[in-house]
């Protein structure tokens, strides 16, 4: 999953970043409207975290101008306020939750994945293929039931890759859901990181390389 944070108080944004990129999630930081605006033309997000007093551009406009582009992105919004006309009015404006400052680190995580969870095709709470079983909330995995150990990348590969049901992935693609805007996009990073999940997932191999389109579980 991919998301956008999107907060002036840079602490607070750093502190939110960090934890969510240790739940295994792809987090891009912007600290005002108008730099939001230009990362959402630019890359597909499944949730964007959006403090509502923001400087440059005001996050009731932000919302406005993403709902009006039609974007997919799910919108997670924050506030100081803890008025009801207040949640009222940045659900009438499009957003899809709100959460109200300060909060517990859990909660931002749990509402973050259930808007992510909208922000796709409906898929099963764990994703199973080829003897692997991925569990995305206990970030456990196992093959023929033995216990996996994977980075946080190796993981978000897998899950991308199991949710694609049999279909090619490209490495774009994976790049953009597993990875944040601070990626070479020339990198050979998803082609180390194929190799070493490979390697994990054992002997008989189950990652399939399209050559020129991507890759498979087959």
């Amino acid at each position: 999953m991919r998301v956008l944070v999107v907060e002036d108080e840079e602490l607070l944004a750093g502190a939110m970043a960090e934890g969510l990129r240790d739940e295994g999630l792809a987090v891009d930081v912007v600290h005002d409207g108008a730099a939001a605006l230009e990362n959402l033309a630019v890359h597909a997000y499944d949730v964007m975290v959006l403090d509502r007093d923001l400087p440059l551009v005001h996050g009731d406009e932000v919302l406005r101008r993403t709902v009006a582009a039609g974007a997919e992105v799910r919108v997670l919004m924050l506030t100081v306020s803890t008025t009801v006309a207040e949640r009222v009015a940045g659900l009438g404006l499009g957003a899809d939750d709100y959460l109200t400052k300060p909060f517990a680190f859990a909660e931002l995580v749990a509402r973050i994945r259930a808007l992510g969870r909208r922000s796709r095709p409906a898929v099963p709470p764990v994703l199973e293929r080829a003897g692997i079983r991925l569990d995305p909330n206990l970030r456990q995995t196992t093959r023929d039931g033995r216990y996996i150990a994977l980075s946080r990348k190796e993981f978000a590969v897998l899950e991308e890759l199991l949710r694609a049901d049999g279909a090619p992935v490209s490495a774009e693609a994976l790049l953009e859901r597993a990875w944040d805007q601070n990626v070479d996009p020339f990198t050979t990073v998803v082609r180390v990181t194929m190799r070493s999940l490979r390697r994990k997932l054992g002997d008989d191999p189950v990652i399939e390389t399209l050559t020129g389109v991507g890759y498979r579980i087959r």
